[in-house]
C-alpha cells in the first residue's frame, strides 16, 4: 500500500482552505506550489543525471 497522496487527495483537502483563503494566503500557496515544481524538476533532473553516469560507468567497465 502507498503511502503517496493522489492529486485528487490534495485537490479535495486544499479546495476548503483555498476557497476561504485571503489574497496574501493564496500568493504565499502559489509560491509554494511553484518552489515546489521547481524541486520536482530538479530531482527528475537529478536522476536523469545519475542514471546517465552510472550508464557511462558502465560501458567502461
Amino acid at each position: 500500500m502507498s503511502s503517496e497522496i493522489t492529486l485528487q487527495q490534495m485537490a479535495e483537502s486544499v479546495t476548503k482552505s483555498v476557497l476561504n483563503a485571503s489574497d496574501r494566503d493564496l500568493e504565499g500557496f502559489q509560491k509554494i506550489i511553484e518552489e515546489s515544481i521547481k524541486v520536482r524538476e530538479s530531482h527528475k533532473n537529478l536522476q536523469k543525471l545519475v542514471k546517465s553516469y552510472t550508464n557511462s560507468m558502465i560501458q567502461r567497465s
